[in-house]
């Protein structure tokens, strides 16, 4: 037997890393704004009626949904900037299809297409988790984060402009090239991350979400069309209820399921989830209301008469400011916490949403009110990240935040679809046209501060973390049986295996540090804690080369290649924050 040491760390992030992920997650937010300037003219430009034409944003919206899960789950078994890439890649070719007709269909086919792009947001805050130290995190989740708000904050002005002096397929064009240039930057910056989760790709488990979210968000957004008490809406939302169940009791019983609900079911994960819901509310409110308080005409008594451009770049603050926060989110993290970050950010969106329901006489009040929220909705965008990672292992990083991710994308669907419903039952009938009212945009605003109080109390019931451990790997009831085993087999595992102990740079041992097995195949081959005393034992699987990779709060990440060549245990220390200590 002989074994080899070398320091070699799991994190290897250049400085341009974080700019490229973010841009990234802002390149995906272009898509999915670049149509609202041209959504009214939807029917004459695709040659259809309202009703079809409304299909254009329902592709997306349902694809994106099924896709951000499992493009999470993809990147943890197979890559993370694997996945990164697919999903860029669909998007440029949905883009191009779109770019290249005026018939209904292919716009649909090319707009579903684009929808894939939305798993790059989870993505991107899983490679930033495994890759950088944890006092670039912070800040850099929160960036990650709120890159789906800035992207579309800036691209609604630089589409208006678009839309108004070219032809409208440019749009296309142009996020076709944005995607290409972050597929680029992707390659050249960002490294492939080594950590993988065990298992294999849940497909039964992957059909029946989609299924399920087809089922459940499609009544949402063409509820208004069908008649909400209609026997089609309410058909498809029963059928929702039905294989969603079905389809958790089947996650349950799968080992390496899409979703793991056990970890979803966790205070911390299920109330984060339930308060990013209702973030998504709020997130959207202002988006549907302010462009359309501002360009409704002077003579209305409350329109401000402004241009598709100029409303544009009034509501542009809202992504400016999101990210603008990031920083300030990232020391405020450090020192009070996620939970307390979210709890301001939302106390900053609903002051925004009331004194928004005085501030609708003039564009530059509209400005103000958008600073303010864009302000609130980074802070709570950056916290929701930072409290799924503090609670999930590391290998279900991709897939917790898809999931995190969707919950956001079903708030926004659902404030789509009420305030919608809102604006037009309050609206006023001018020549047969449908005239939003004061009242219906007051009312908007007042739902929106709702959701935001609803995310307060979801919010204070999170339970009080630590700051400094924001990152720390938290043990799920797996990783406790590990600890349990680990114990038991310290006196030896067996002649396939490694073990040692775990230890600070001074020499003090370090318990509860994860100690993670990687194969040559980049693939996780094991994983335990350290105990009180810092001891840990991993068995391996067959001879050959590893990597231990060892991580714990408050000690910078470490990763050992050793071979183990059989007939006995290899004895080797691990020490943080980067030493290599001989048994």
């Amino acid at each position: 037997m002989s074994h080899t040491t070398t320091d070699e760390p799991v994190r290897k992030a250049s400085g341009a890393t974080v700019p490229v992920l973010a841009f990234a997650g802002i390149v995906v937010a272009v898509m999915q704004t670049l149509l609202v300037p041209v959504i009214k003219d939807l029917p004459q430009l695709l040659d259809t009626s309202p009703s079809n034409a409304t299909w254009v944003l329902t592709s997306t919206l349902l694809s994106g949904a099924v896709a951000t899960p499992i493009m999470g789950r993809l990147g943890d078994l197979f890559g993370k900037r694997r996945m990164l890439i697919t999903s860029l890649s669909v998007m440029v070719v949905g883009a191009l299809l779109s770019a290249l007709t005026d018939a209904l269909i292919p716009m649909i086919v090319g707009r579903t297409l684009q929808g894939f792009a939305m798993g790059a947001i989870p993505l991107g805050i899983g490679l930033m988790r495994d890759m950088l130290p944890r006092e670039r995190l912070g800040s850099a989740m929160a960036l990650m984060s709120s890159s789906i708000g800035v992207g579309g904050g800036l691209a609604l002005p630089a589409a208006a402009l678009v839309a108004q002096h070219t032809d409208w397929h440019a749009l296309y064009y142009g996020a076709a090239g944005l995607g290409v240039l972050s597929i680029a930057l992707t390659l050249l910056v960002v490294p492939e991350s080594p950590l993988r989760a065990k298992g294999s790709f849940d497909l039964p488990g992957a059909l029946g979400l989609a299924a399920g979210l087809i089922l459940f968000l499609l009544p949402i957004s063409k509820g208004s069309d069908w008649g909400w008490s209609s026997p089609t809406t309410l058909g498809l939302f029963a059928a929702a209820v039905v294989v969603l169940l079905l389809w958790g009791l089947m996650e349950l019983r799968v080992a390496a399921p899409l979703v793991d609900l056990r970890t979803t079911a966790r205070r911390e994960v299920l109330l984060t989830n339930l308060a990013s819901i209702m973030v998504g509310v709020s997130f959207f409110v202002i988006s549907l209301v302010l462009p359309q308080l501002l360009q409704l005409p002077s003579e209305t008594g409350y329109g401000l008469g402004q241009s598709m451009v100029v409303a544009g770049l009034c509501v542009a603050p809202l992504g400016l400011t999101m990210m603008f926060t990031a920083p300030v989110y990232a020391r405020l993290s450090a020192r009070y916490g996620p939970r307390t970050t979210l709890i301001i950010g939302l106390v900053i969106i609903g002051i925004g949403y009331a004194g928004g329901l005085g501030l609708m006489s003039a564009a530059w009040q509209t400005v103000l009110t958008s600073v303010l929220i864009g302000a609130g909705i980074g802070l709570a965008y950056s916290s929701l990240p930072a409290l799924i990672i503090g609670a999930v292992p590391a290998s279900e990083t991709g897939a917790a935040n898809g999931l995190n991710t969707l919950m956001r994308s079903i708030g926004t669907s659902v404030s789509s679809a009420v305030i919608g419903m809102v604006l037009a039952n309050t609206a006023n009938d001018v020549g047969g046209v449908a005239v939003p009212t004061l009242h219906g945009f007051r009312v908007s605003f007042m739902i929106a501060a709702a959701a935001v109080a609803v995310g307060l109390v979801l919010a204070f019931f999170l339970p009080r973390g630590n700051p400094a451990a924001v990152t720390q790997l938290r043990a799920s009831s797996e990783e406790d049986a590990n600890l349990a085993r680990a114990e038991q087999a310290l006196a030896g595992v067996g002649p396939h295996g490694f073990r040692g102990r775990v230890l600070a740079a001074d020499g003090v041992p370090v318990a509860r540090a994860k100690v993670t097995l990687i194969d040559r195949h980049g693939r996780q081959a094991g994983a335990t804690f350290s105990a009180g005393d810092g001891s840990y034992a991993l068995a391996v699987p067959t001879e050959g080369p590893y990597v231990l990779a060892a991580r714990a709060a408050g000690h910078g990440p470490l990763a050992h290649a050793a071979t183990h060549g059989g007939g006995h245990p290899v004895d080797l220390d691990l020490s943080l924050p980067g030493e290599t200590v001989p048994a």
